[in-house]
């Protein structure tokens, strides 16, 4: 007898089919980079910011990648009525 799986790639995990630059691209648009860089006071939000250097530093920094994958799965869990509310 199987186990139910309980990978956290699939199907549950919020992030599975979403790419990092989905997830910057729909924050950008969402919040801006100020809120962003409010949020999570990163250089690559803070001065000059753009998708590209933003992904750059993301893919090479976990623990700031973590961070704004789990803002962008909250963002998500919010409801569509409450969206324009950025805190």
């Amino acid at each position: 007898m199987t186990e139910p799986s309980s990978s956290p790639s699939h199907p549950r995990d919020p992030l599975h089919g979403v790419t990092l630059q989905m997830v910057v691209e729909h924050l950008v648009q969402t919040y801006g980079w100020e809120a962003m860089a409010e949020r999570i006071p990163i250089r690559c939000f803070q001065f000059d910011p753009s998708i590209k250097s933003s992904l750059t530093f993301l893919r090479k920094t976990p623990w700031a990648r973590e961070k704004v994958e789990r803002w962008y799965v909250r963002d998500q869990r919010r409801p569509r009525k409450t969206q324009d509310d950025a805190s």
